[in-house]
């Protein structure tokens, strides 16, 4: 097994970095490894990984779901109106109408086998649709408008309603008659009628039980102080995310997905500083998930029950897309501010398959509902289809199709490399400058630039302060550069060519050439400088 496990982070992780060179979605590298490690294949994946395998995507789709909930913003959510309740029930529906109907003339099913298929290939891929809205999220693509966010709530409903329908339909088709449910006074209800009543309560109850969890880690997280550090903080918030996805897969009374999303939501209300510290855990917890989610997902793919449906499961795919969905596209912005390019960008941005179908295509056939192998294949194909296709839709589109609006960083992670400048003499300040500078950086994992410039010619000295930087930054990437020319100047040009963070800088020198950092120098580049300054004060002065 435990070979297995580095087969899957080692060779998922690298071919998923060859495919982001070739300017792929790296998920697209995941998914080969995991056809090419898989029993289709090279057979090198342990059956007791497989064996668990749903569970490791259960954790992977918690840790997703979790950074969705953790990347909303409610004031765009109250903007968007009702456009995000609509977009969580009319896409999928009207697409999982659609494919059933094509199925009843394509594949010859019957309404109710063509529903099953059709509400396994409607629901919406979180592993790639919240990576993606949230990356937009992070560069401001459809943040005015809210746009990200409703499709981010929209797709969570939507699983919740499908996921629903296709339990009630397996019970259906598995038993040949509809079950009913006795309630008080005497009324006796069939699981039809019920539906509805199952999806409020599976929305309201989700929505709840988020709320209280949100409480509870506020709790112990902030306010009893349980944890010393972030990586605390994330082991307790995934675990107890978990517990609501278990719970609810025992007590079905609730949806545990929803319910970890709106955990998620409500930690930015209750407590945003927590919100950013979990936010920045499950960042991390994400880079290890989405490869264990992708591989897997490839692993579990059969290509040898493709070949007979490949052609009349594409068309089946297209129309549920071009025809279902994108009705239920227009009926759900009818009314709302969204143009109609923005409308556009909802093909390319809320279509991807992967996770709840490679979770439950295989159902059918296991329960023996006639076309299931047919279920099975369409499914496989939605995932092999749509989900590269979306991943790399997503950001080629958004900037064409999309506004750019202010970043929000109280709601998102904005993920930017960060460089701090040093500029330095060669007089004993330099050793106070540099260890500033070193100081910030560890805190913020940032590089450096440390730059002199040459104003009399001191080889020794430059040398000098090459060895002590190398000294005082061992454990930082930084950069040494020494030039000749006007000090504020070259200061600030540099600082503008590198995209640095801050400057930081002496306020006085003690060489023969005083001048070099004295308050004239310092005050210049304060003066004139965009970018943040900080002076270093000479701890020597008056000693």
């Amino acid at each position: 097994m435990l070979e297995s496990i580095l087969w899957i982070l080692l060779v998922g992780f690298f071919i998923g970095q060859i495919a982001r060179r070739l300017k792929a979605p790296a998920l697209v590298g995941m998914v080969l490894a995991g056809i090419l490690l898989g029993p289709q294949v090279a057979n090198v994946i342990s059956p007791d990984v497989l064996a668990v395998s749903d569970a490791l995507r259960t954790i992977a789709v918690m840790v997703i779901l979790m950074k969705a909930g953790l990347g909303l913003d409610r004031e765009k959510l109250v903007q968007q109106g009702t456009v995000a309740l609509r977009m969580g029930f009319l896409p999928a529906t009207c697409e999982a109408l659609a494919i059933a109907l094509a199925a009843m003339w394509i594949l010859k099913f019957d309404f109710a086998t063509g529903l099953l298929l059709g509400c396994i290939i409607g629901a919406e891929s979180p592993a790639v649709i919240v990576p993606g809205m949230l990356r937009l999220k992070s560069l401001g693509w459809g943040v005015t408008k809210g746009i990200p966010d409703a499709i981010l709530t929209g797709s969570a409903l939507s699983d919740v309603l499908l996921l629903l329908v296709f339990s009630l339909l397996l019970n259906f088709l598995a038993q040949g008659a509809t079950a009913s449910v006795k309630l008080p006074f005497g009324i006796t209800l069939s699981a039809v009628q019920l539906l509805p009543l199952q999806i409020i309560c599976q929305i309201v109850l989700g929505v709840l039980l988020g709320l209280v969890t949100a409480r509870l880690l506020v709790l112990l997280l902030a306010k009893q102080n349980w944890t010393q550090n972030a990586v605390q903080d994330s082991l307790v918030a995934a675990s107890l995310a978990l517990l609501l996805v278990v719970l609810a897969e025992k007590f079905p009374f609730f949806s545990g997905y929803l319910a970890v999303m709106a955990t998620g939501f409500f930690l930015i209300e209750l407590d945003a500083p927590l919100a950013r510290r979990l936010r920045s855990g499950f960042d991390s917890l994400w880079i290890v998930a989405e490869i264990v989610l992708f591989v897997l997902l490839g692993a579990s793919i059969q290509l040898q029950v493709l070949e007979k449906t490949l052609v009349p499961g594409l068309v089946i795919l297209g129309m549920g897309t071009l025809i279902g969905r994108a009705i239920g596209w227009y009926l759900s912005t009818l009314g709302s501010n969204w143009n109609r390019r923005e409308r556009i960008f909802l093909l390319p941005g809320n279509s991807a398959k992967a996770t709840v179908q490679a979770a439950i295509g295989a159902i059918p056939l296991a329960q023996g509902i006639q076309g299931g192998e047919t279920i099975l294949a369409i499914a496989a194909l939605s995932i092999l289809v749509t989900a590269p296709l979306g991943a790399w839709a997503i950001p080629t589109f958004a900037p064409k199709l999309l506004e750019r609006g202010e970043v929000d960083p109280t709601k998102v992670a904005i993920a930017r490399r960060i460089i701090i400048l040093a500029a330095v003499d060669t007089s004993p300040l330099a050793t106070q400058v540099l260890t500033k500078t070193a100081d910030l950086a560890r805190r913020s994992d940032a590089e450096v630039i440390v730059l002199h410039i040459i104003r009399t010619n001191d080889p020794h000295g430059v040398e000098h302060l090459q060895e002590k930087t190398q000294r005082l930054l061992a454990d930082i990437r930084h950069k040494f550069i020494a030039i000749p020319g006007s000090i504020p100047e070259e200061i600030i040009r540099v600082a503008q060519d590198y995209r640095v963070a801050e400057i930081v800088m002496g306020k006085r020198g003690h060489q023969s050439w005083d001048e070099v950092l004295v308050g004239s120098v310092s005050q210049a580049v304060l003066e004139s400088s965009p970018i943040p300054v900080i002076l270093v004060e000479d701890d020597r002065i008056g000693n």
